[in-house]
């Protein structure tokens, strides 16, 4: 899945969270919030719990 790098970047700033403090909340490796972050793909699971903590807007649109 992939997650909408501008919608993600503005979650956090919004709820003042960083990357450290994001894989403490979600349980998602820094390693992997900083390749989501940076645009690459994620698997469903992931992109739940990041969704969980930052909400579902960070969620790419379909087509």
């Amino acid at each position: 899945m992939r997650i909408d790098r501008v919608a993600f970047a503005a979650a956090l700033a919004r709820r003042d969270i960083n990357q450290k403090r994001l894989a403490e909340l979600s349980g998602v490796s820094r390693v992997t919030i900083t390749a989501v972050k940076s645009g690459k793909t994620c698997s469903e699971e992931t992109a739940r719990k990041l969704a969980a903590v930052l909400g579902p807007e960070i969620m790419e649109k379909e087509d």
